[in-house]
């Protein structure tokens, strides 16, 4: 739970300037696609830290019934079915495709999606295969995230890797692996989180690297950012998690 409130905190950082145009548009969008393709389909806004959940067909599988919302970006029926391992892969998933769009020139992000096998607890207590899908939203001149949009359903085919970025004009997709961990920070980055997990305190850092404490406080924010928590100790957990530092 922890982690998700944390990483919650991070998208409501973005700049939301003229990003309430579009809800009517998103809600129908995944209420039909709840229904055509029988899926669970969650819109998390990003910008009022709700979601909105459409339970097509498989969502008698999971237990889950009717349409409702929370006062949560996480879904949390959905999240329970879960163990707390297969969270946190999906935590990680979903950490690595925003650093991989972070990375993509803002044009072409649009463009992909990502596709994750999880696995989750039946209504009748058996864990089966589901494909998640995740799509993002973008909106105003900052190009902001402001809707999340989660897809549920039934594993019908392999995919190439535990987690993908895919193209959706092209069909090329890109592994989110542990391999692109390590582009999450730049070099200067990994040295701050180095110094900060020895527990050298800002002013130590800023004479340890000769650089000044206020590049020293924009680092770390920088760092918090793109690991998605909101300290220094988590940030250091979640970075040796990737195999960062």
């Amino acid at each position: 739970m922890h982690n998700r409130s944390k990483i919650d905190r991070i998208f409501r950082q973005q700049d939301f300037a003229a990003c309430d145009s579009s809800a009517d548009c998103v809600y129908g969008y995944a209420e039909s696609m709840a229904i055509l393709e029988n899926c669970v389909v969650v819109v998390s806004d990003l910008k009022y830290g709700t979601s909105r959940i459409f339970n097509g067909g498989f969502s008698a599988t999971l237990g889950l019934s009717g349409t409702y919302r929370e006062n949560s970006i996480w879904e949390k029926e959905i999240l329970d079915r879960m163990t707390d391992d297969e969270r946190d892969m999906k935590y990680i998933a979903e950490l690595r495709f925003y650093n991989f769009l972070c990375h993509m020139p803002s044009q072409r992000r649009r463009n992909y999606y990502m596709a994750a096998n999880l696995r989750m607890m039946t209504d009748g207590g058996m864990l089966i295969d589901v494909m998640h899908r995740m799509f993002y939203w973008h909106e105003g001149s900052s190009d902001a995230v402001r809707y999340g949009i989660c897809v549920y359903g039934p594993s019908v085919f392999s995919l190439p890797a535990k987690s993908v970025a895919v193209d959706a004009v092209t069909g090329q997709w890109h592994e989110l692996s542990a391999l692109s961990d390590d582009k999450i920070l730049t070099a200067r980055q990994k040295q701050v989180l180095c110094l900060i997990a020895r527990g050298l305190t800002s002013i130590d850092i800023a004479q340890t690297l000769s650089i000044s404490r206020n590049t020293v406080s924009r680092h770390r924010q920088e760092i918090l950012a793109k690991l998605q928590v909101s300290n220094s100790m988590e940030a250091c957990r979640r970075a040796k998690q990737l195999n960062i530092i």
